[in-house]
């Protein structure tokens, strides 16, 4: 890990003169408009009451979403040139770097466990919600921070992204240690399993939970890999990094990304994927007809209310009627001519291929998208603390300044 960070001082000064160049050069330049709600898909039109949806308001160097290519893109590459077998280690120096990887990143760097951690988690009932013992888990894991000790200590503000970077790679190694035992304390009587070293990131945390079949360990690595990270404004990835912009170290927002991440119109999305195929199963049958699924998707809306699977597990009947469902509600969504990407994500078919080799339990889900999230937040963290990002603080304002800023336009 120390290349690594040899790596990192270096590349450093660099963006940080970057930043620098940028500001004094570009730092009049408009980036679009901002219109008070979300009634159109316009370009470059931004909305004040619409979530923020689209205001570029947020630097973030580990990743970016291309509208144009469809991409997601890790410091300007395309994930499919990362690896040609992508795995955490992989992806991790792209992240943190935007350089080669260091396919041994994270091997043999799974901290030991600890027992105060456990504590933490066992002081919770049985039946609170797995991403609730995940983040309770993270906290507990706070009282070894780097960049709370650095920082009462009195570290320059140059300085601050080492201790972040030390905390941040602790965070990462330990996270699948205590996601797999959060589950085998839920759905496997307690019985936590070790570590082995010898394994990938992604395989050794298929192995803590229990799955050694090498083909779920393959999904395992793609899972953490593809859900690594998506760009800086979504709720997780936004909320760790207005946390940190207070300096709070890595742990407490990784922590708070979380609970963000617990969220049904976020990181939940998988979870309540798989219970609405199984509801659309108990209604109609695995071998649906797509005029049935049409009937079904219509009824759902007006009530309000893909390589690794065709290798895999094409015969596999819940894949196939994810297969027909993405033949038919892109259609109908962009019928309702309210959808601007009628295309499903990667949880359209991630949680139905967990459950095809085992890993049956939804409620779960979530926490694996956490432990894969913790990759891009904590390296985006570094990079917070190297370029110097201020502390986030937009302006509100309320519905009367609204009413007589529009008046007053008029």
């Amino acid at each position: 890990m120390e290349d690594l960070r040899s790596q990192l001082k270096e590349l450093i000064p660099e963006q940080q003169e970057r930043l620098k160049k940028l500001k004094a050069e570009h730092g009049k330049v408009q980036l679009g408009n901002i219109t008070l709600d979300m009634s159109d898909f316009v370009p470059r039109i931004y909305k004040a009451i619409g979530g923020m949806r689209g205001v570029p308001g947020l630097l973030w160097e580990t990743s970016l979403l291309d509208p144009d290519e469809d991409l997601l893109l890790f410091f300007g590459n395309s994930f499919l040139g990362v690896s040609p077998s992508p795995n955490a280690e992989s992806i991790a120096s792209p992240l943190f770097l935007g350089g080669e990887p260091l396919l041994k990143a994270f091997c043999g760097f799974f901290l030991d466990r600890q027992n105060h951690v456990y504590k933490a988690i066992d002081a919770l009932p049985l039946t609170a919600h797995p991403m609730t013992q995940f983040a309770s888990g993270v906290m507990a894991l706070q009282v070894q921070s780097e960049f709370q000790k650095a920082y009462e200590k009195g570290i320059s503000k140059a300085k601050y992204w080492e201790p972040t970077y030390e905390d941040s790679l602790n965070l990462i190694a330990q996270v699948p240690v205590v996601a797999s035992y959060v589950y085998r304390r839920i759905y496997k009587g307690g019985k936590a399993i070790p570590a082995d070293n010898s394994l990938d990131y992604g395989a050794n945390f298929s192995h803590m939970l229990g799955f050694d079949d090498p083909k779920m360990q393959e999904l395992m690595r793609l899972y953490v890999t593809i859900h690594s990270d998506h760009e800086g404004g979504n709720v997780s990835a936004h909320t760790g990094h207005l946390v940190a912009s207070a300096l709070s170290d890595p742990y407490l927002s990784f922590a708070a990304a979380l609970n963000g991440l617990a969220g049904p119109l976020h990181g939940l999305a998988n979870q309540e994927v798989l219970l609405w195929i199984k509801a659309l199963v108990d209604e109609h049958g695995e071998n649906v007809t797509t005029e049935e699924l049409k009937d079904y998707v219509w009824k759902k809306l007006n009530s309000g209310k893909r390589e690794f699977a065709l290798k895999h597990l094409p015969d596999d009947p819940l894949f196939q009627l994810v297969s027909k469902l993405f033949e038919v509600v892109p259609q109908i969504l962009t019928q309702l001519g309210k959808v601007k990407n009628p295309w499903p994500n990667v949880d359209a078919h991630s949680g139905v291929l967990l459950h095809h080799f085992g890993l049956t339990e939804a409620k779960y889900y979530t926490v694996l998208f956490g432990v894969s999230r913790s990759l891009g937040i904590c390296s985006q963290l570094i990079w917070d603390r190297a370029l110097g990002l201020p502390l986030e603080r937009p302006k509100s304002v309320t519905m009367e300044w609204l009413e007589a800023f529009c008046k007053k336009a008029a």
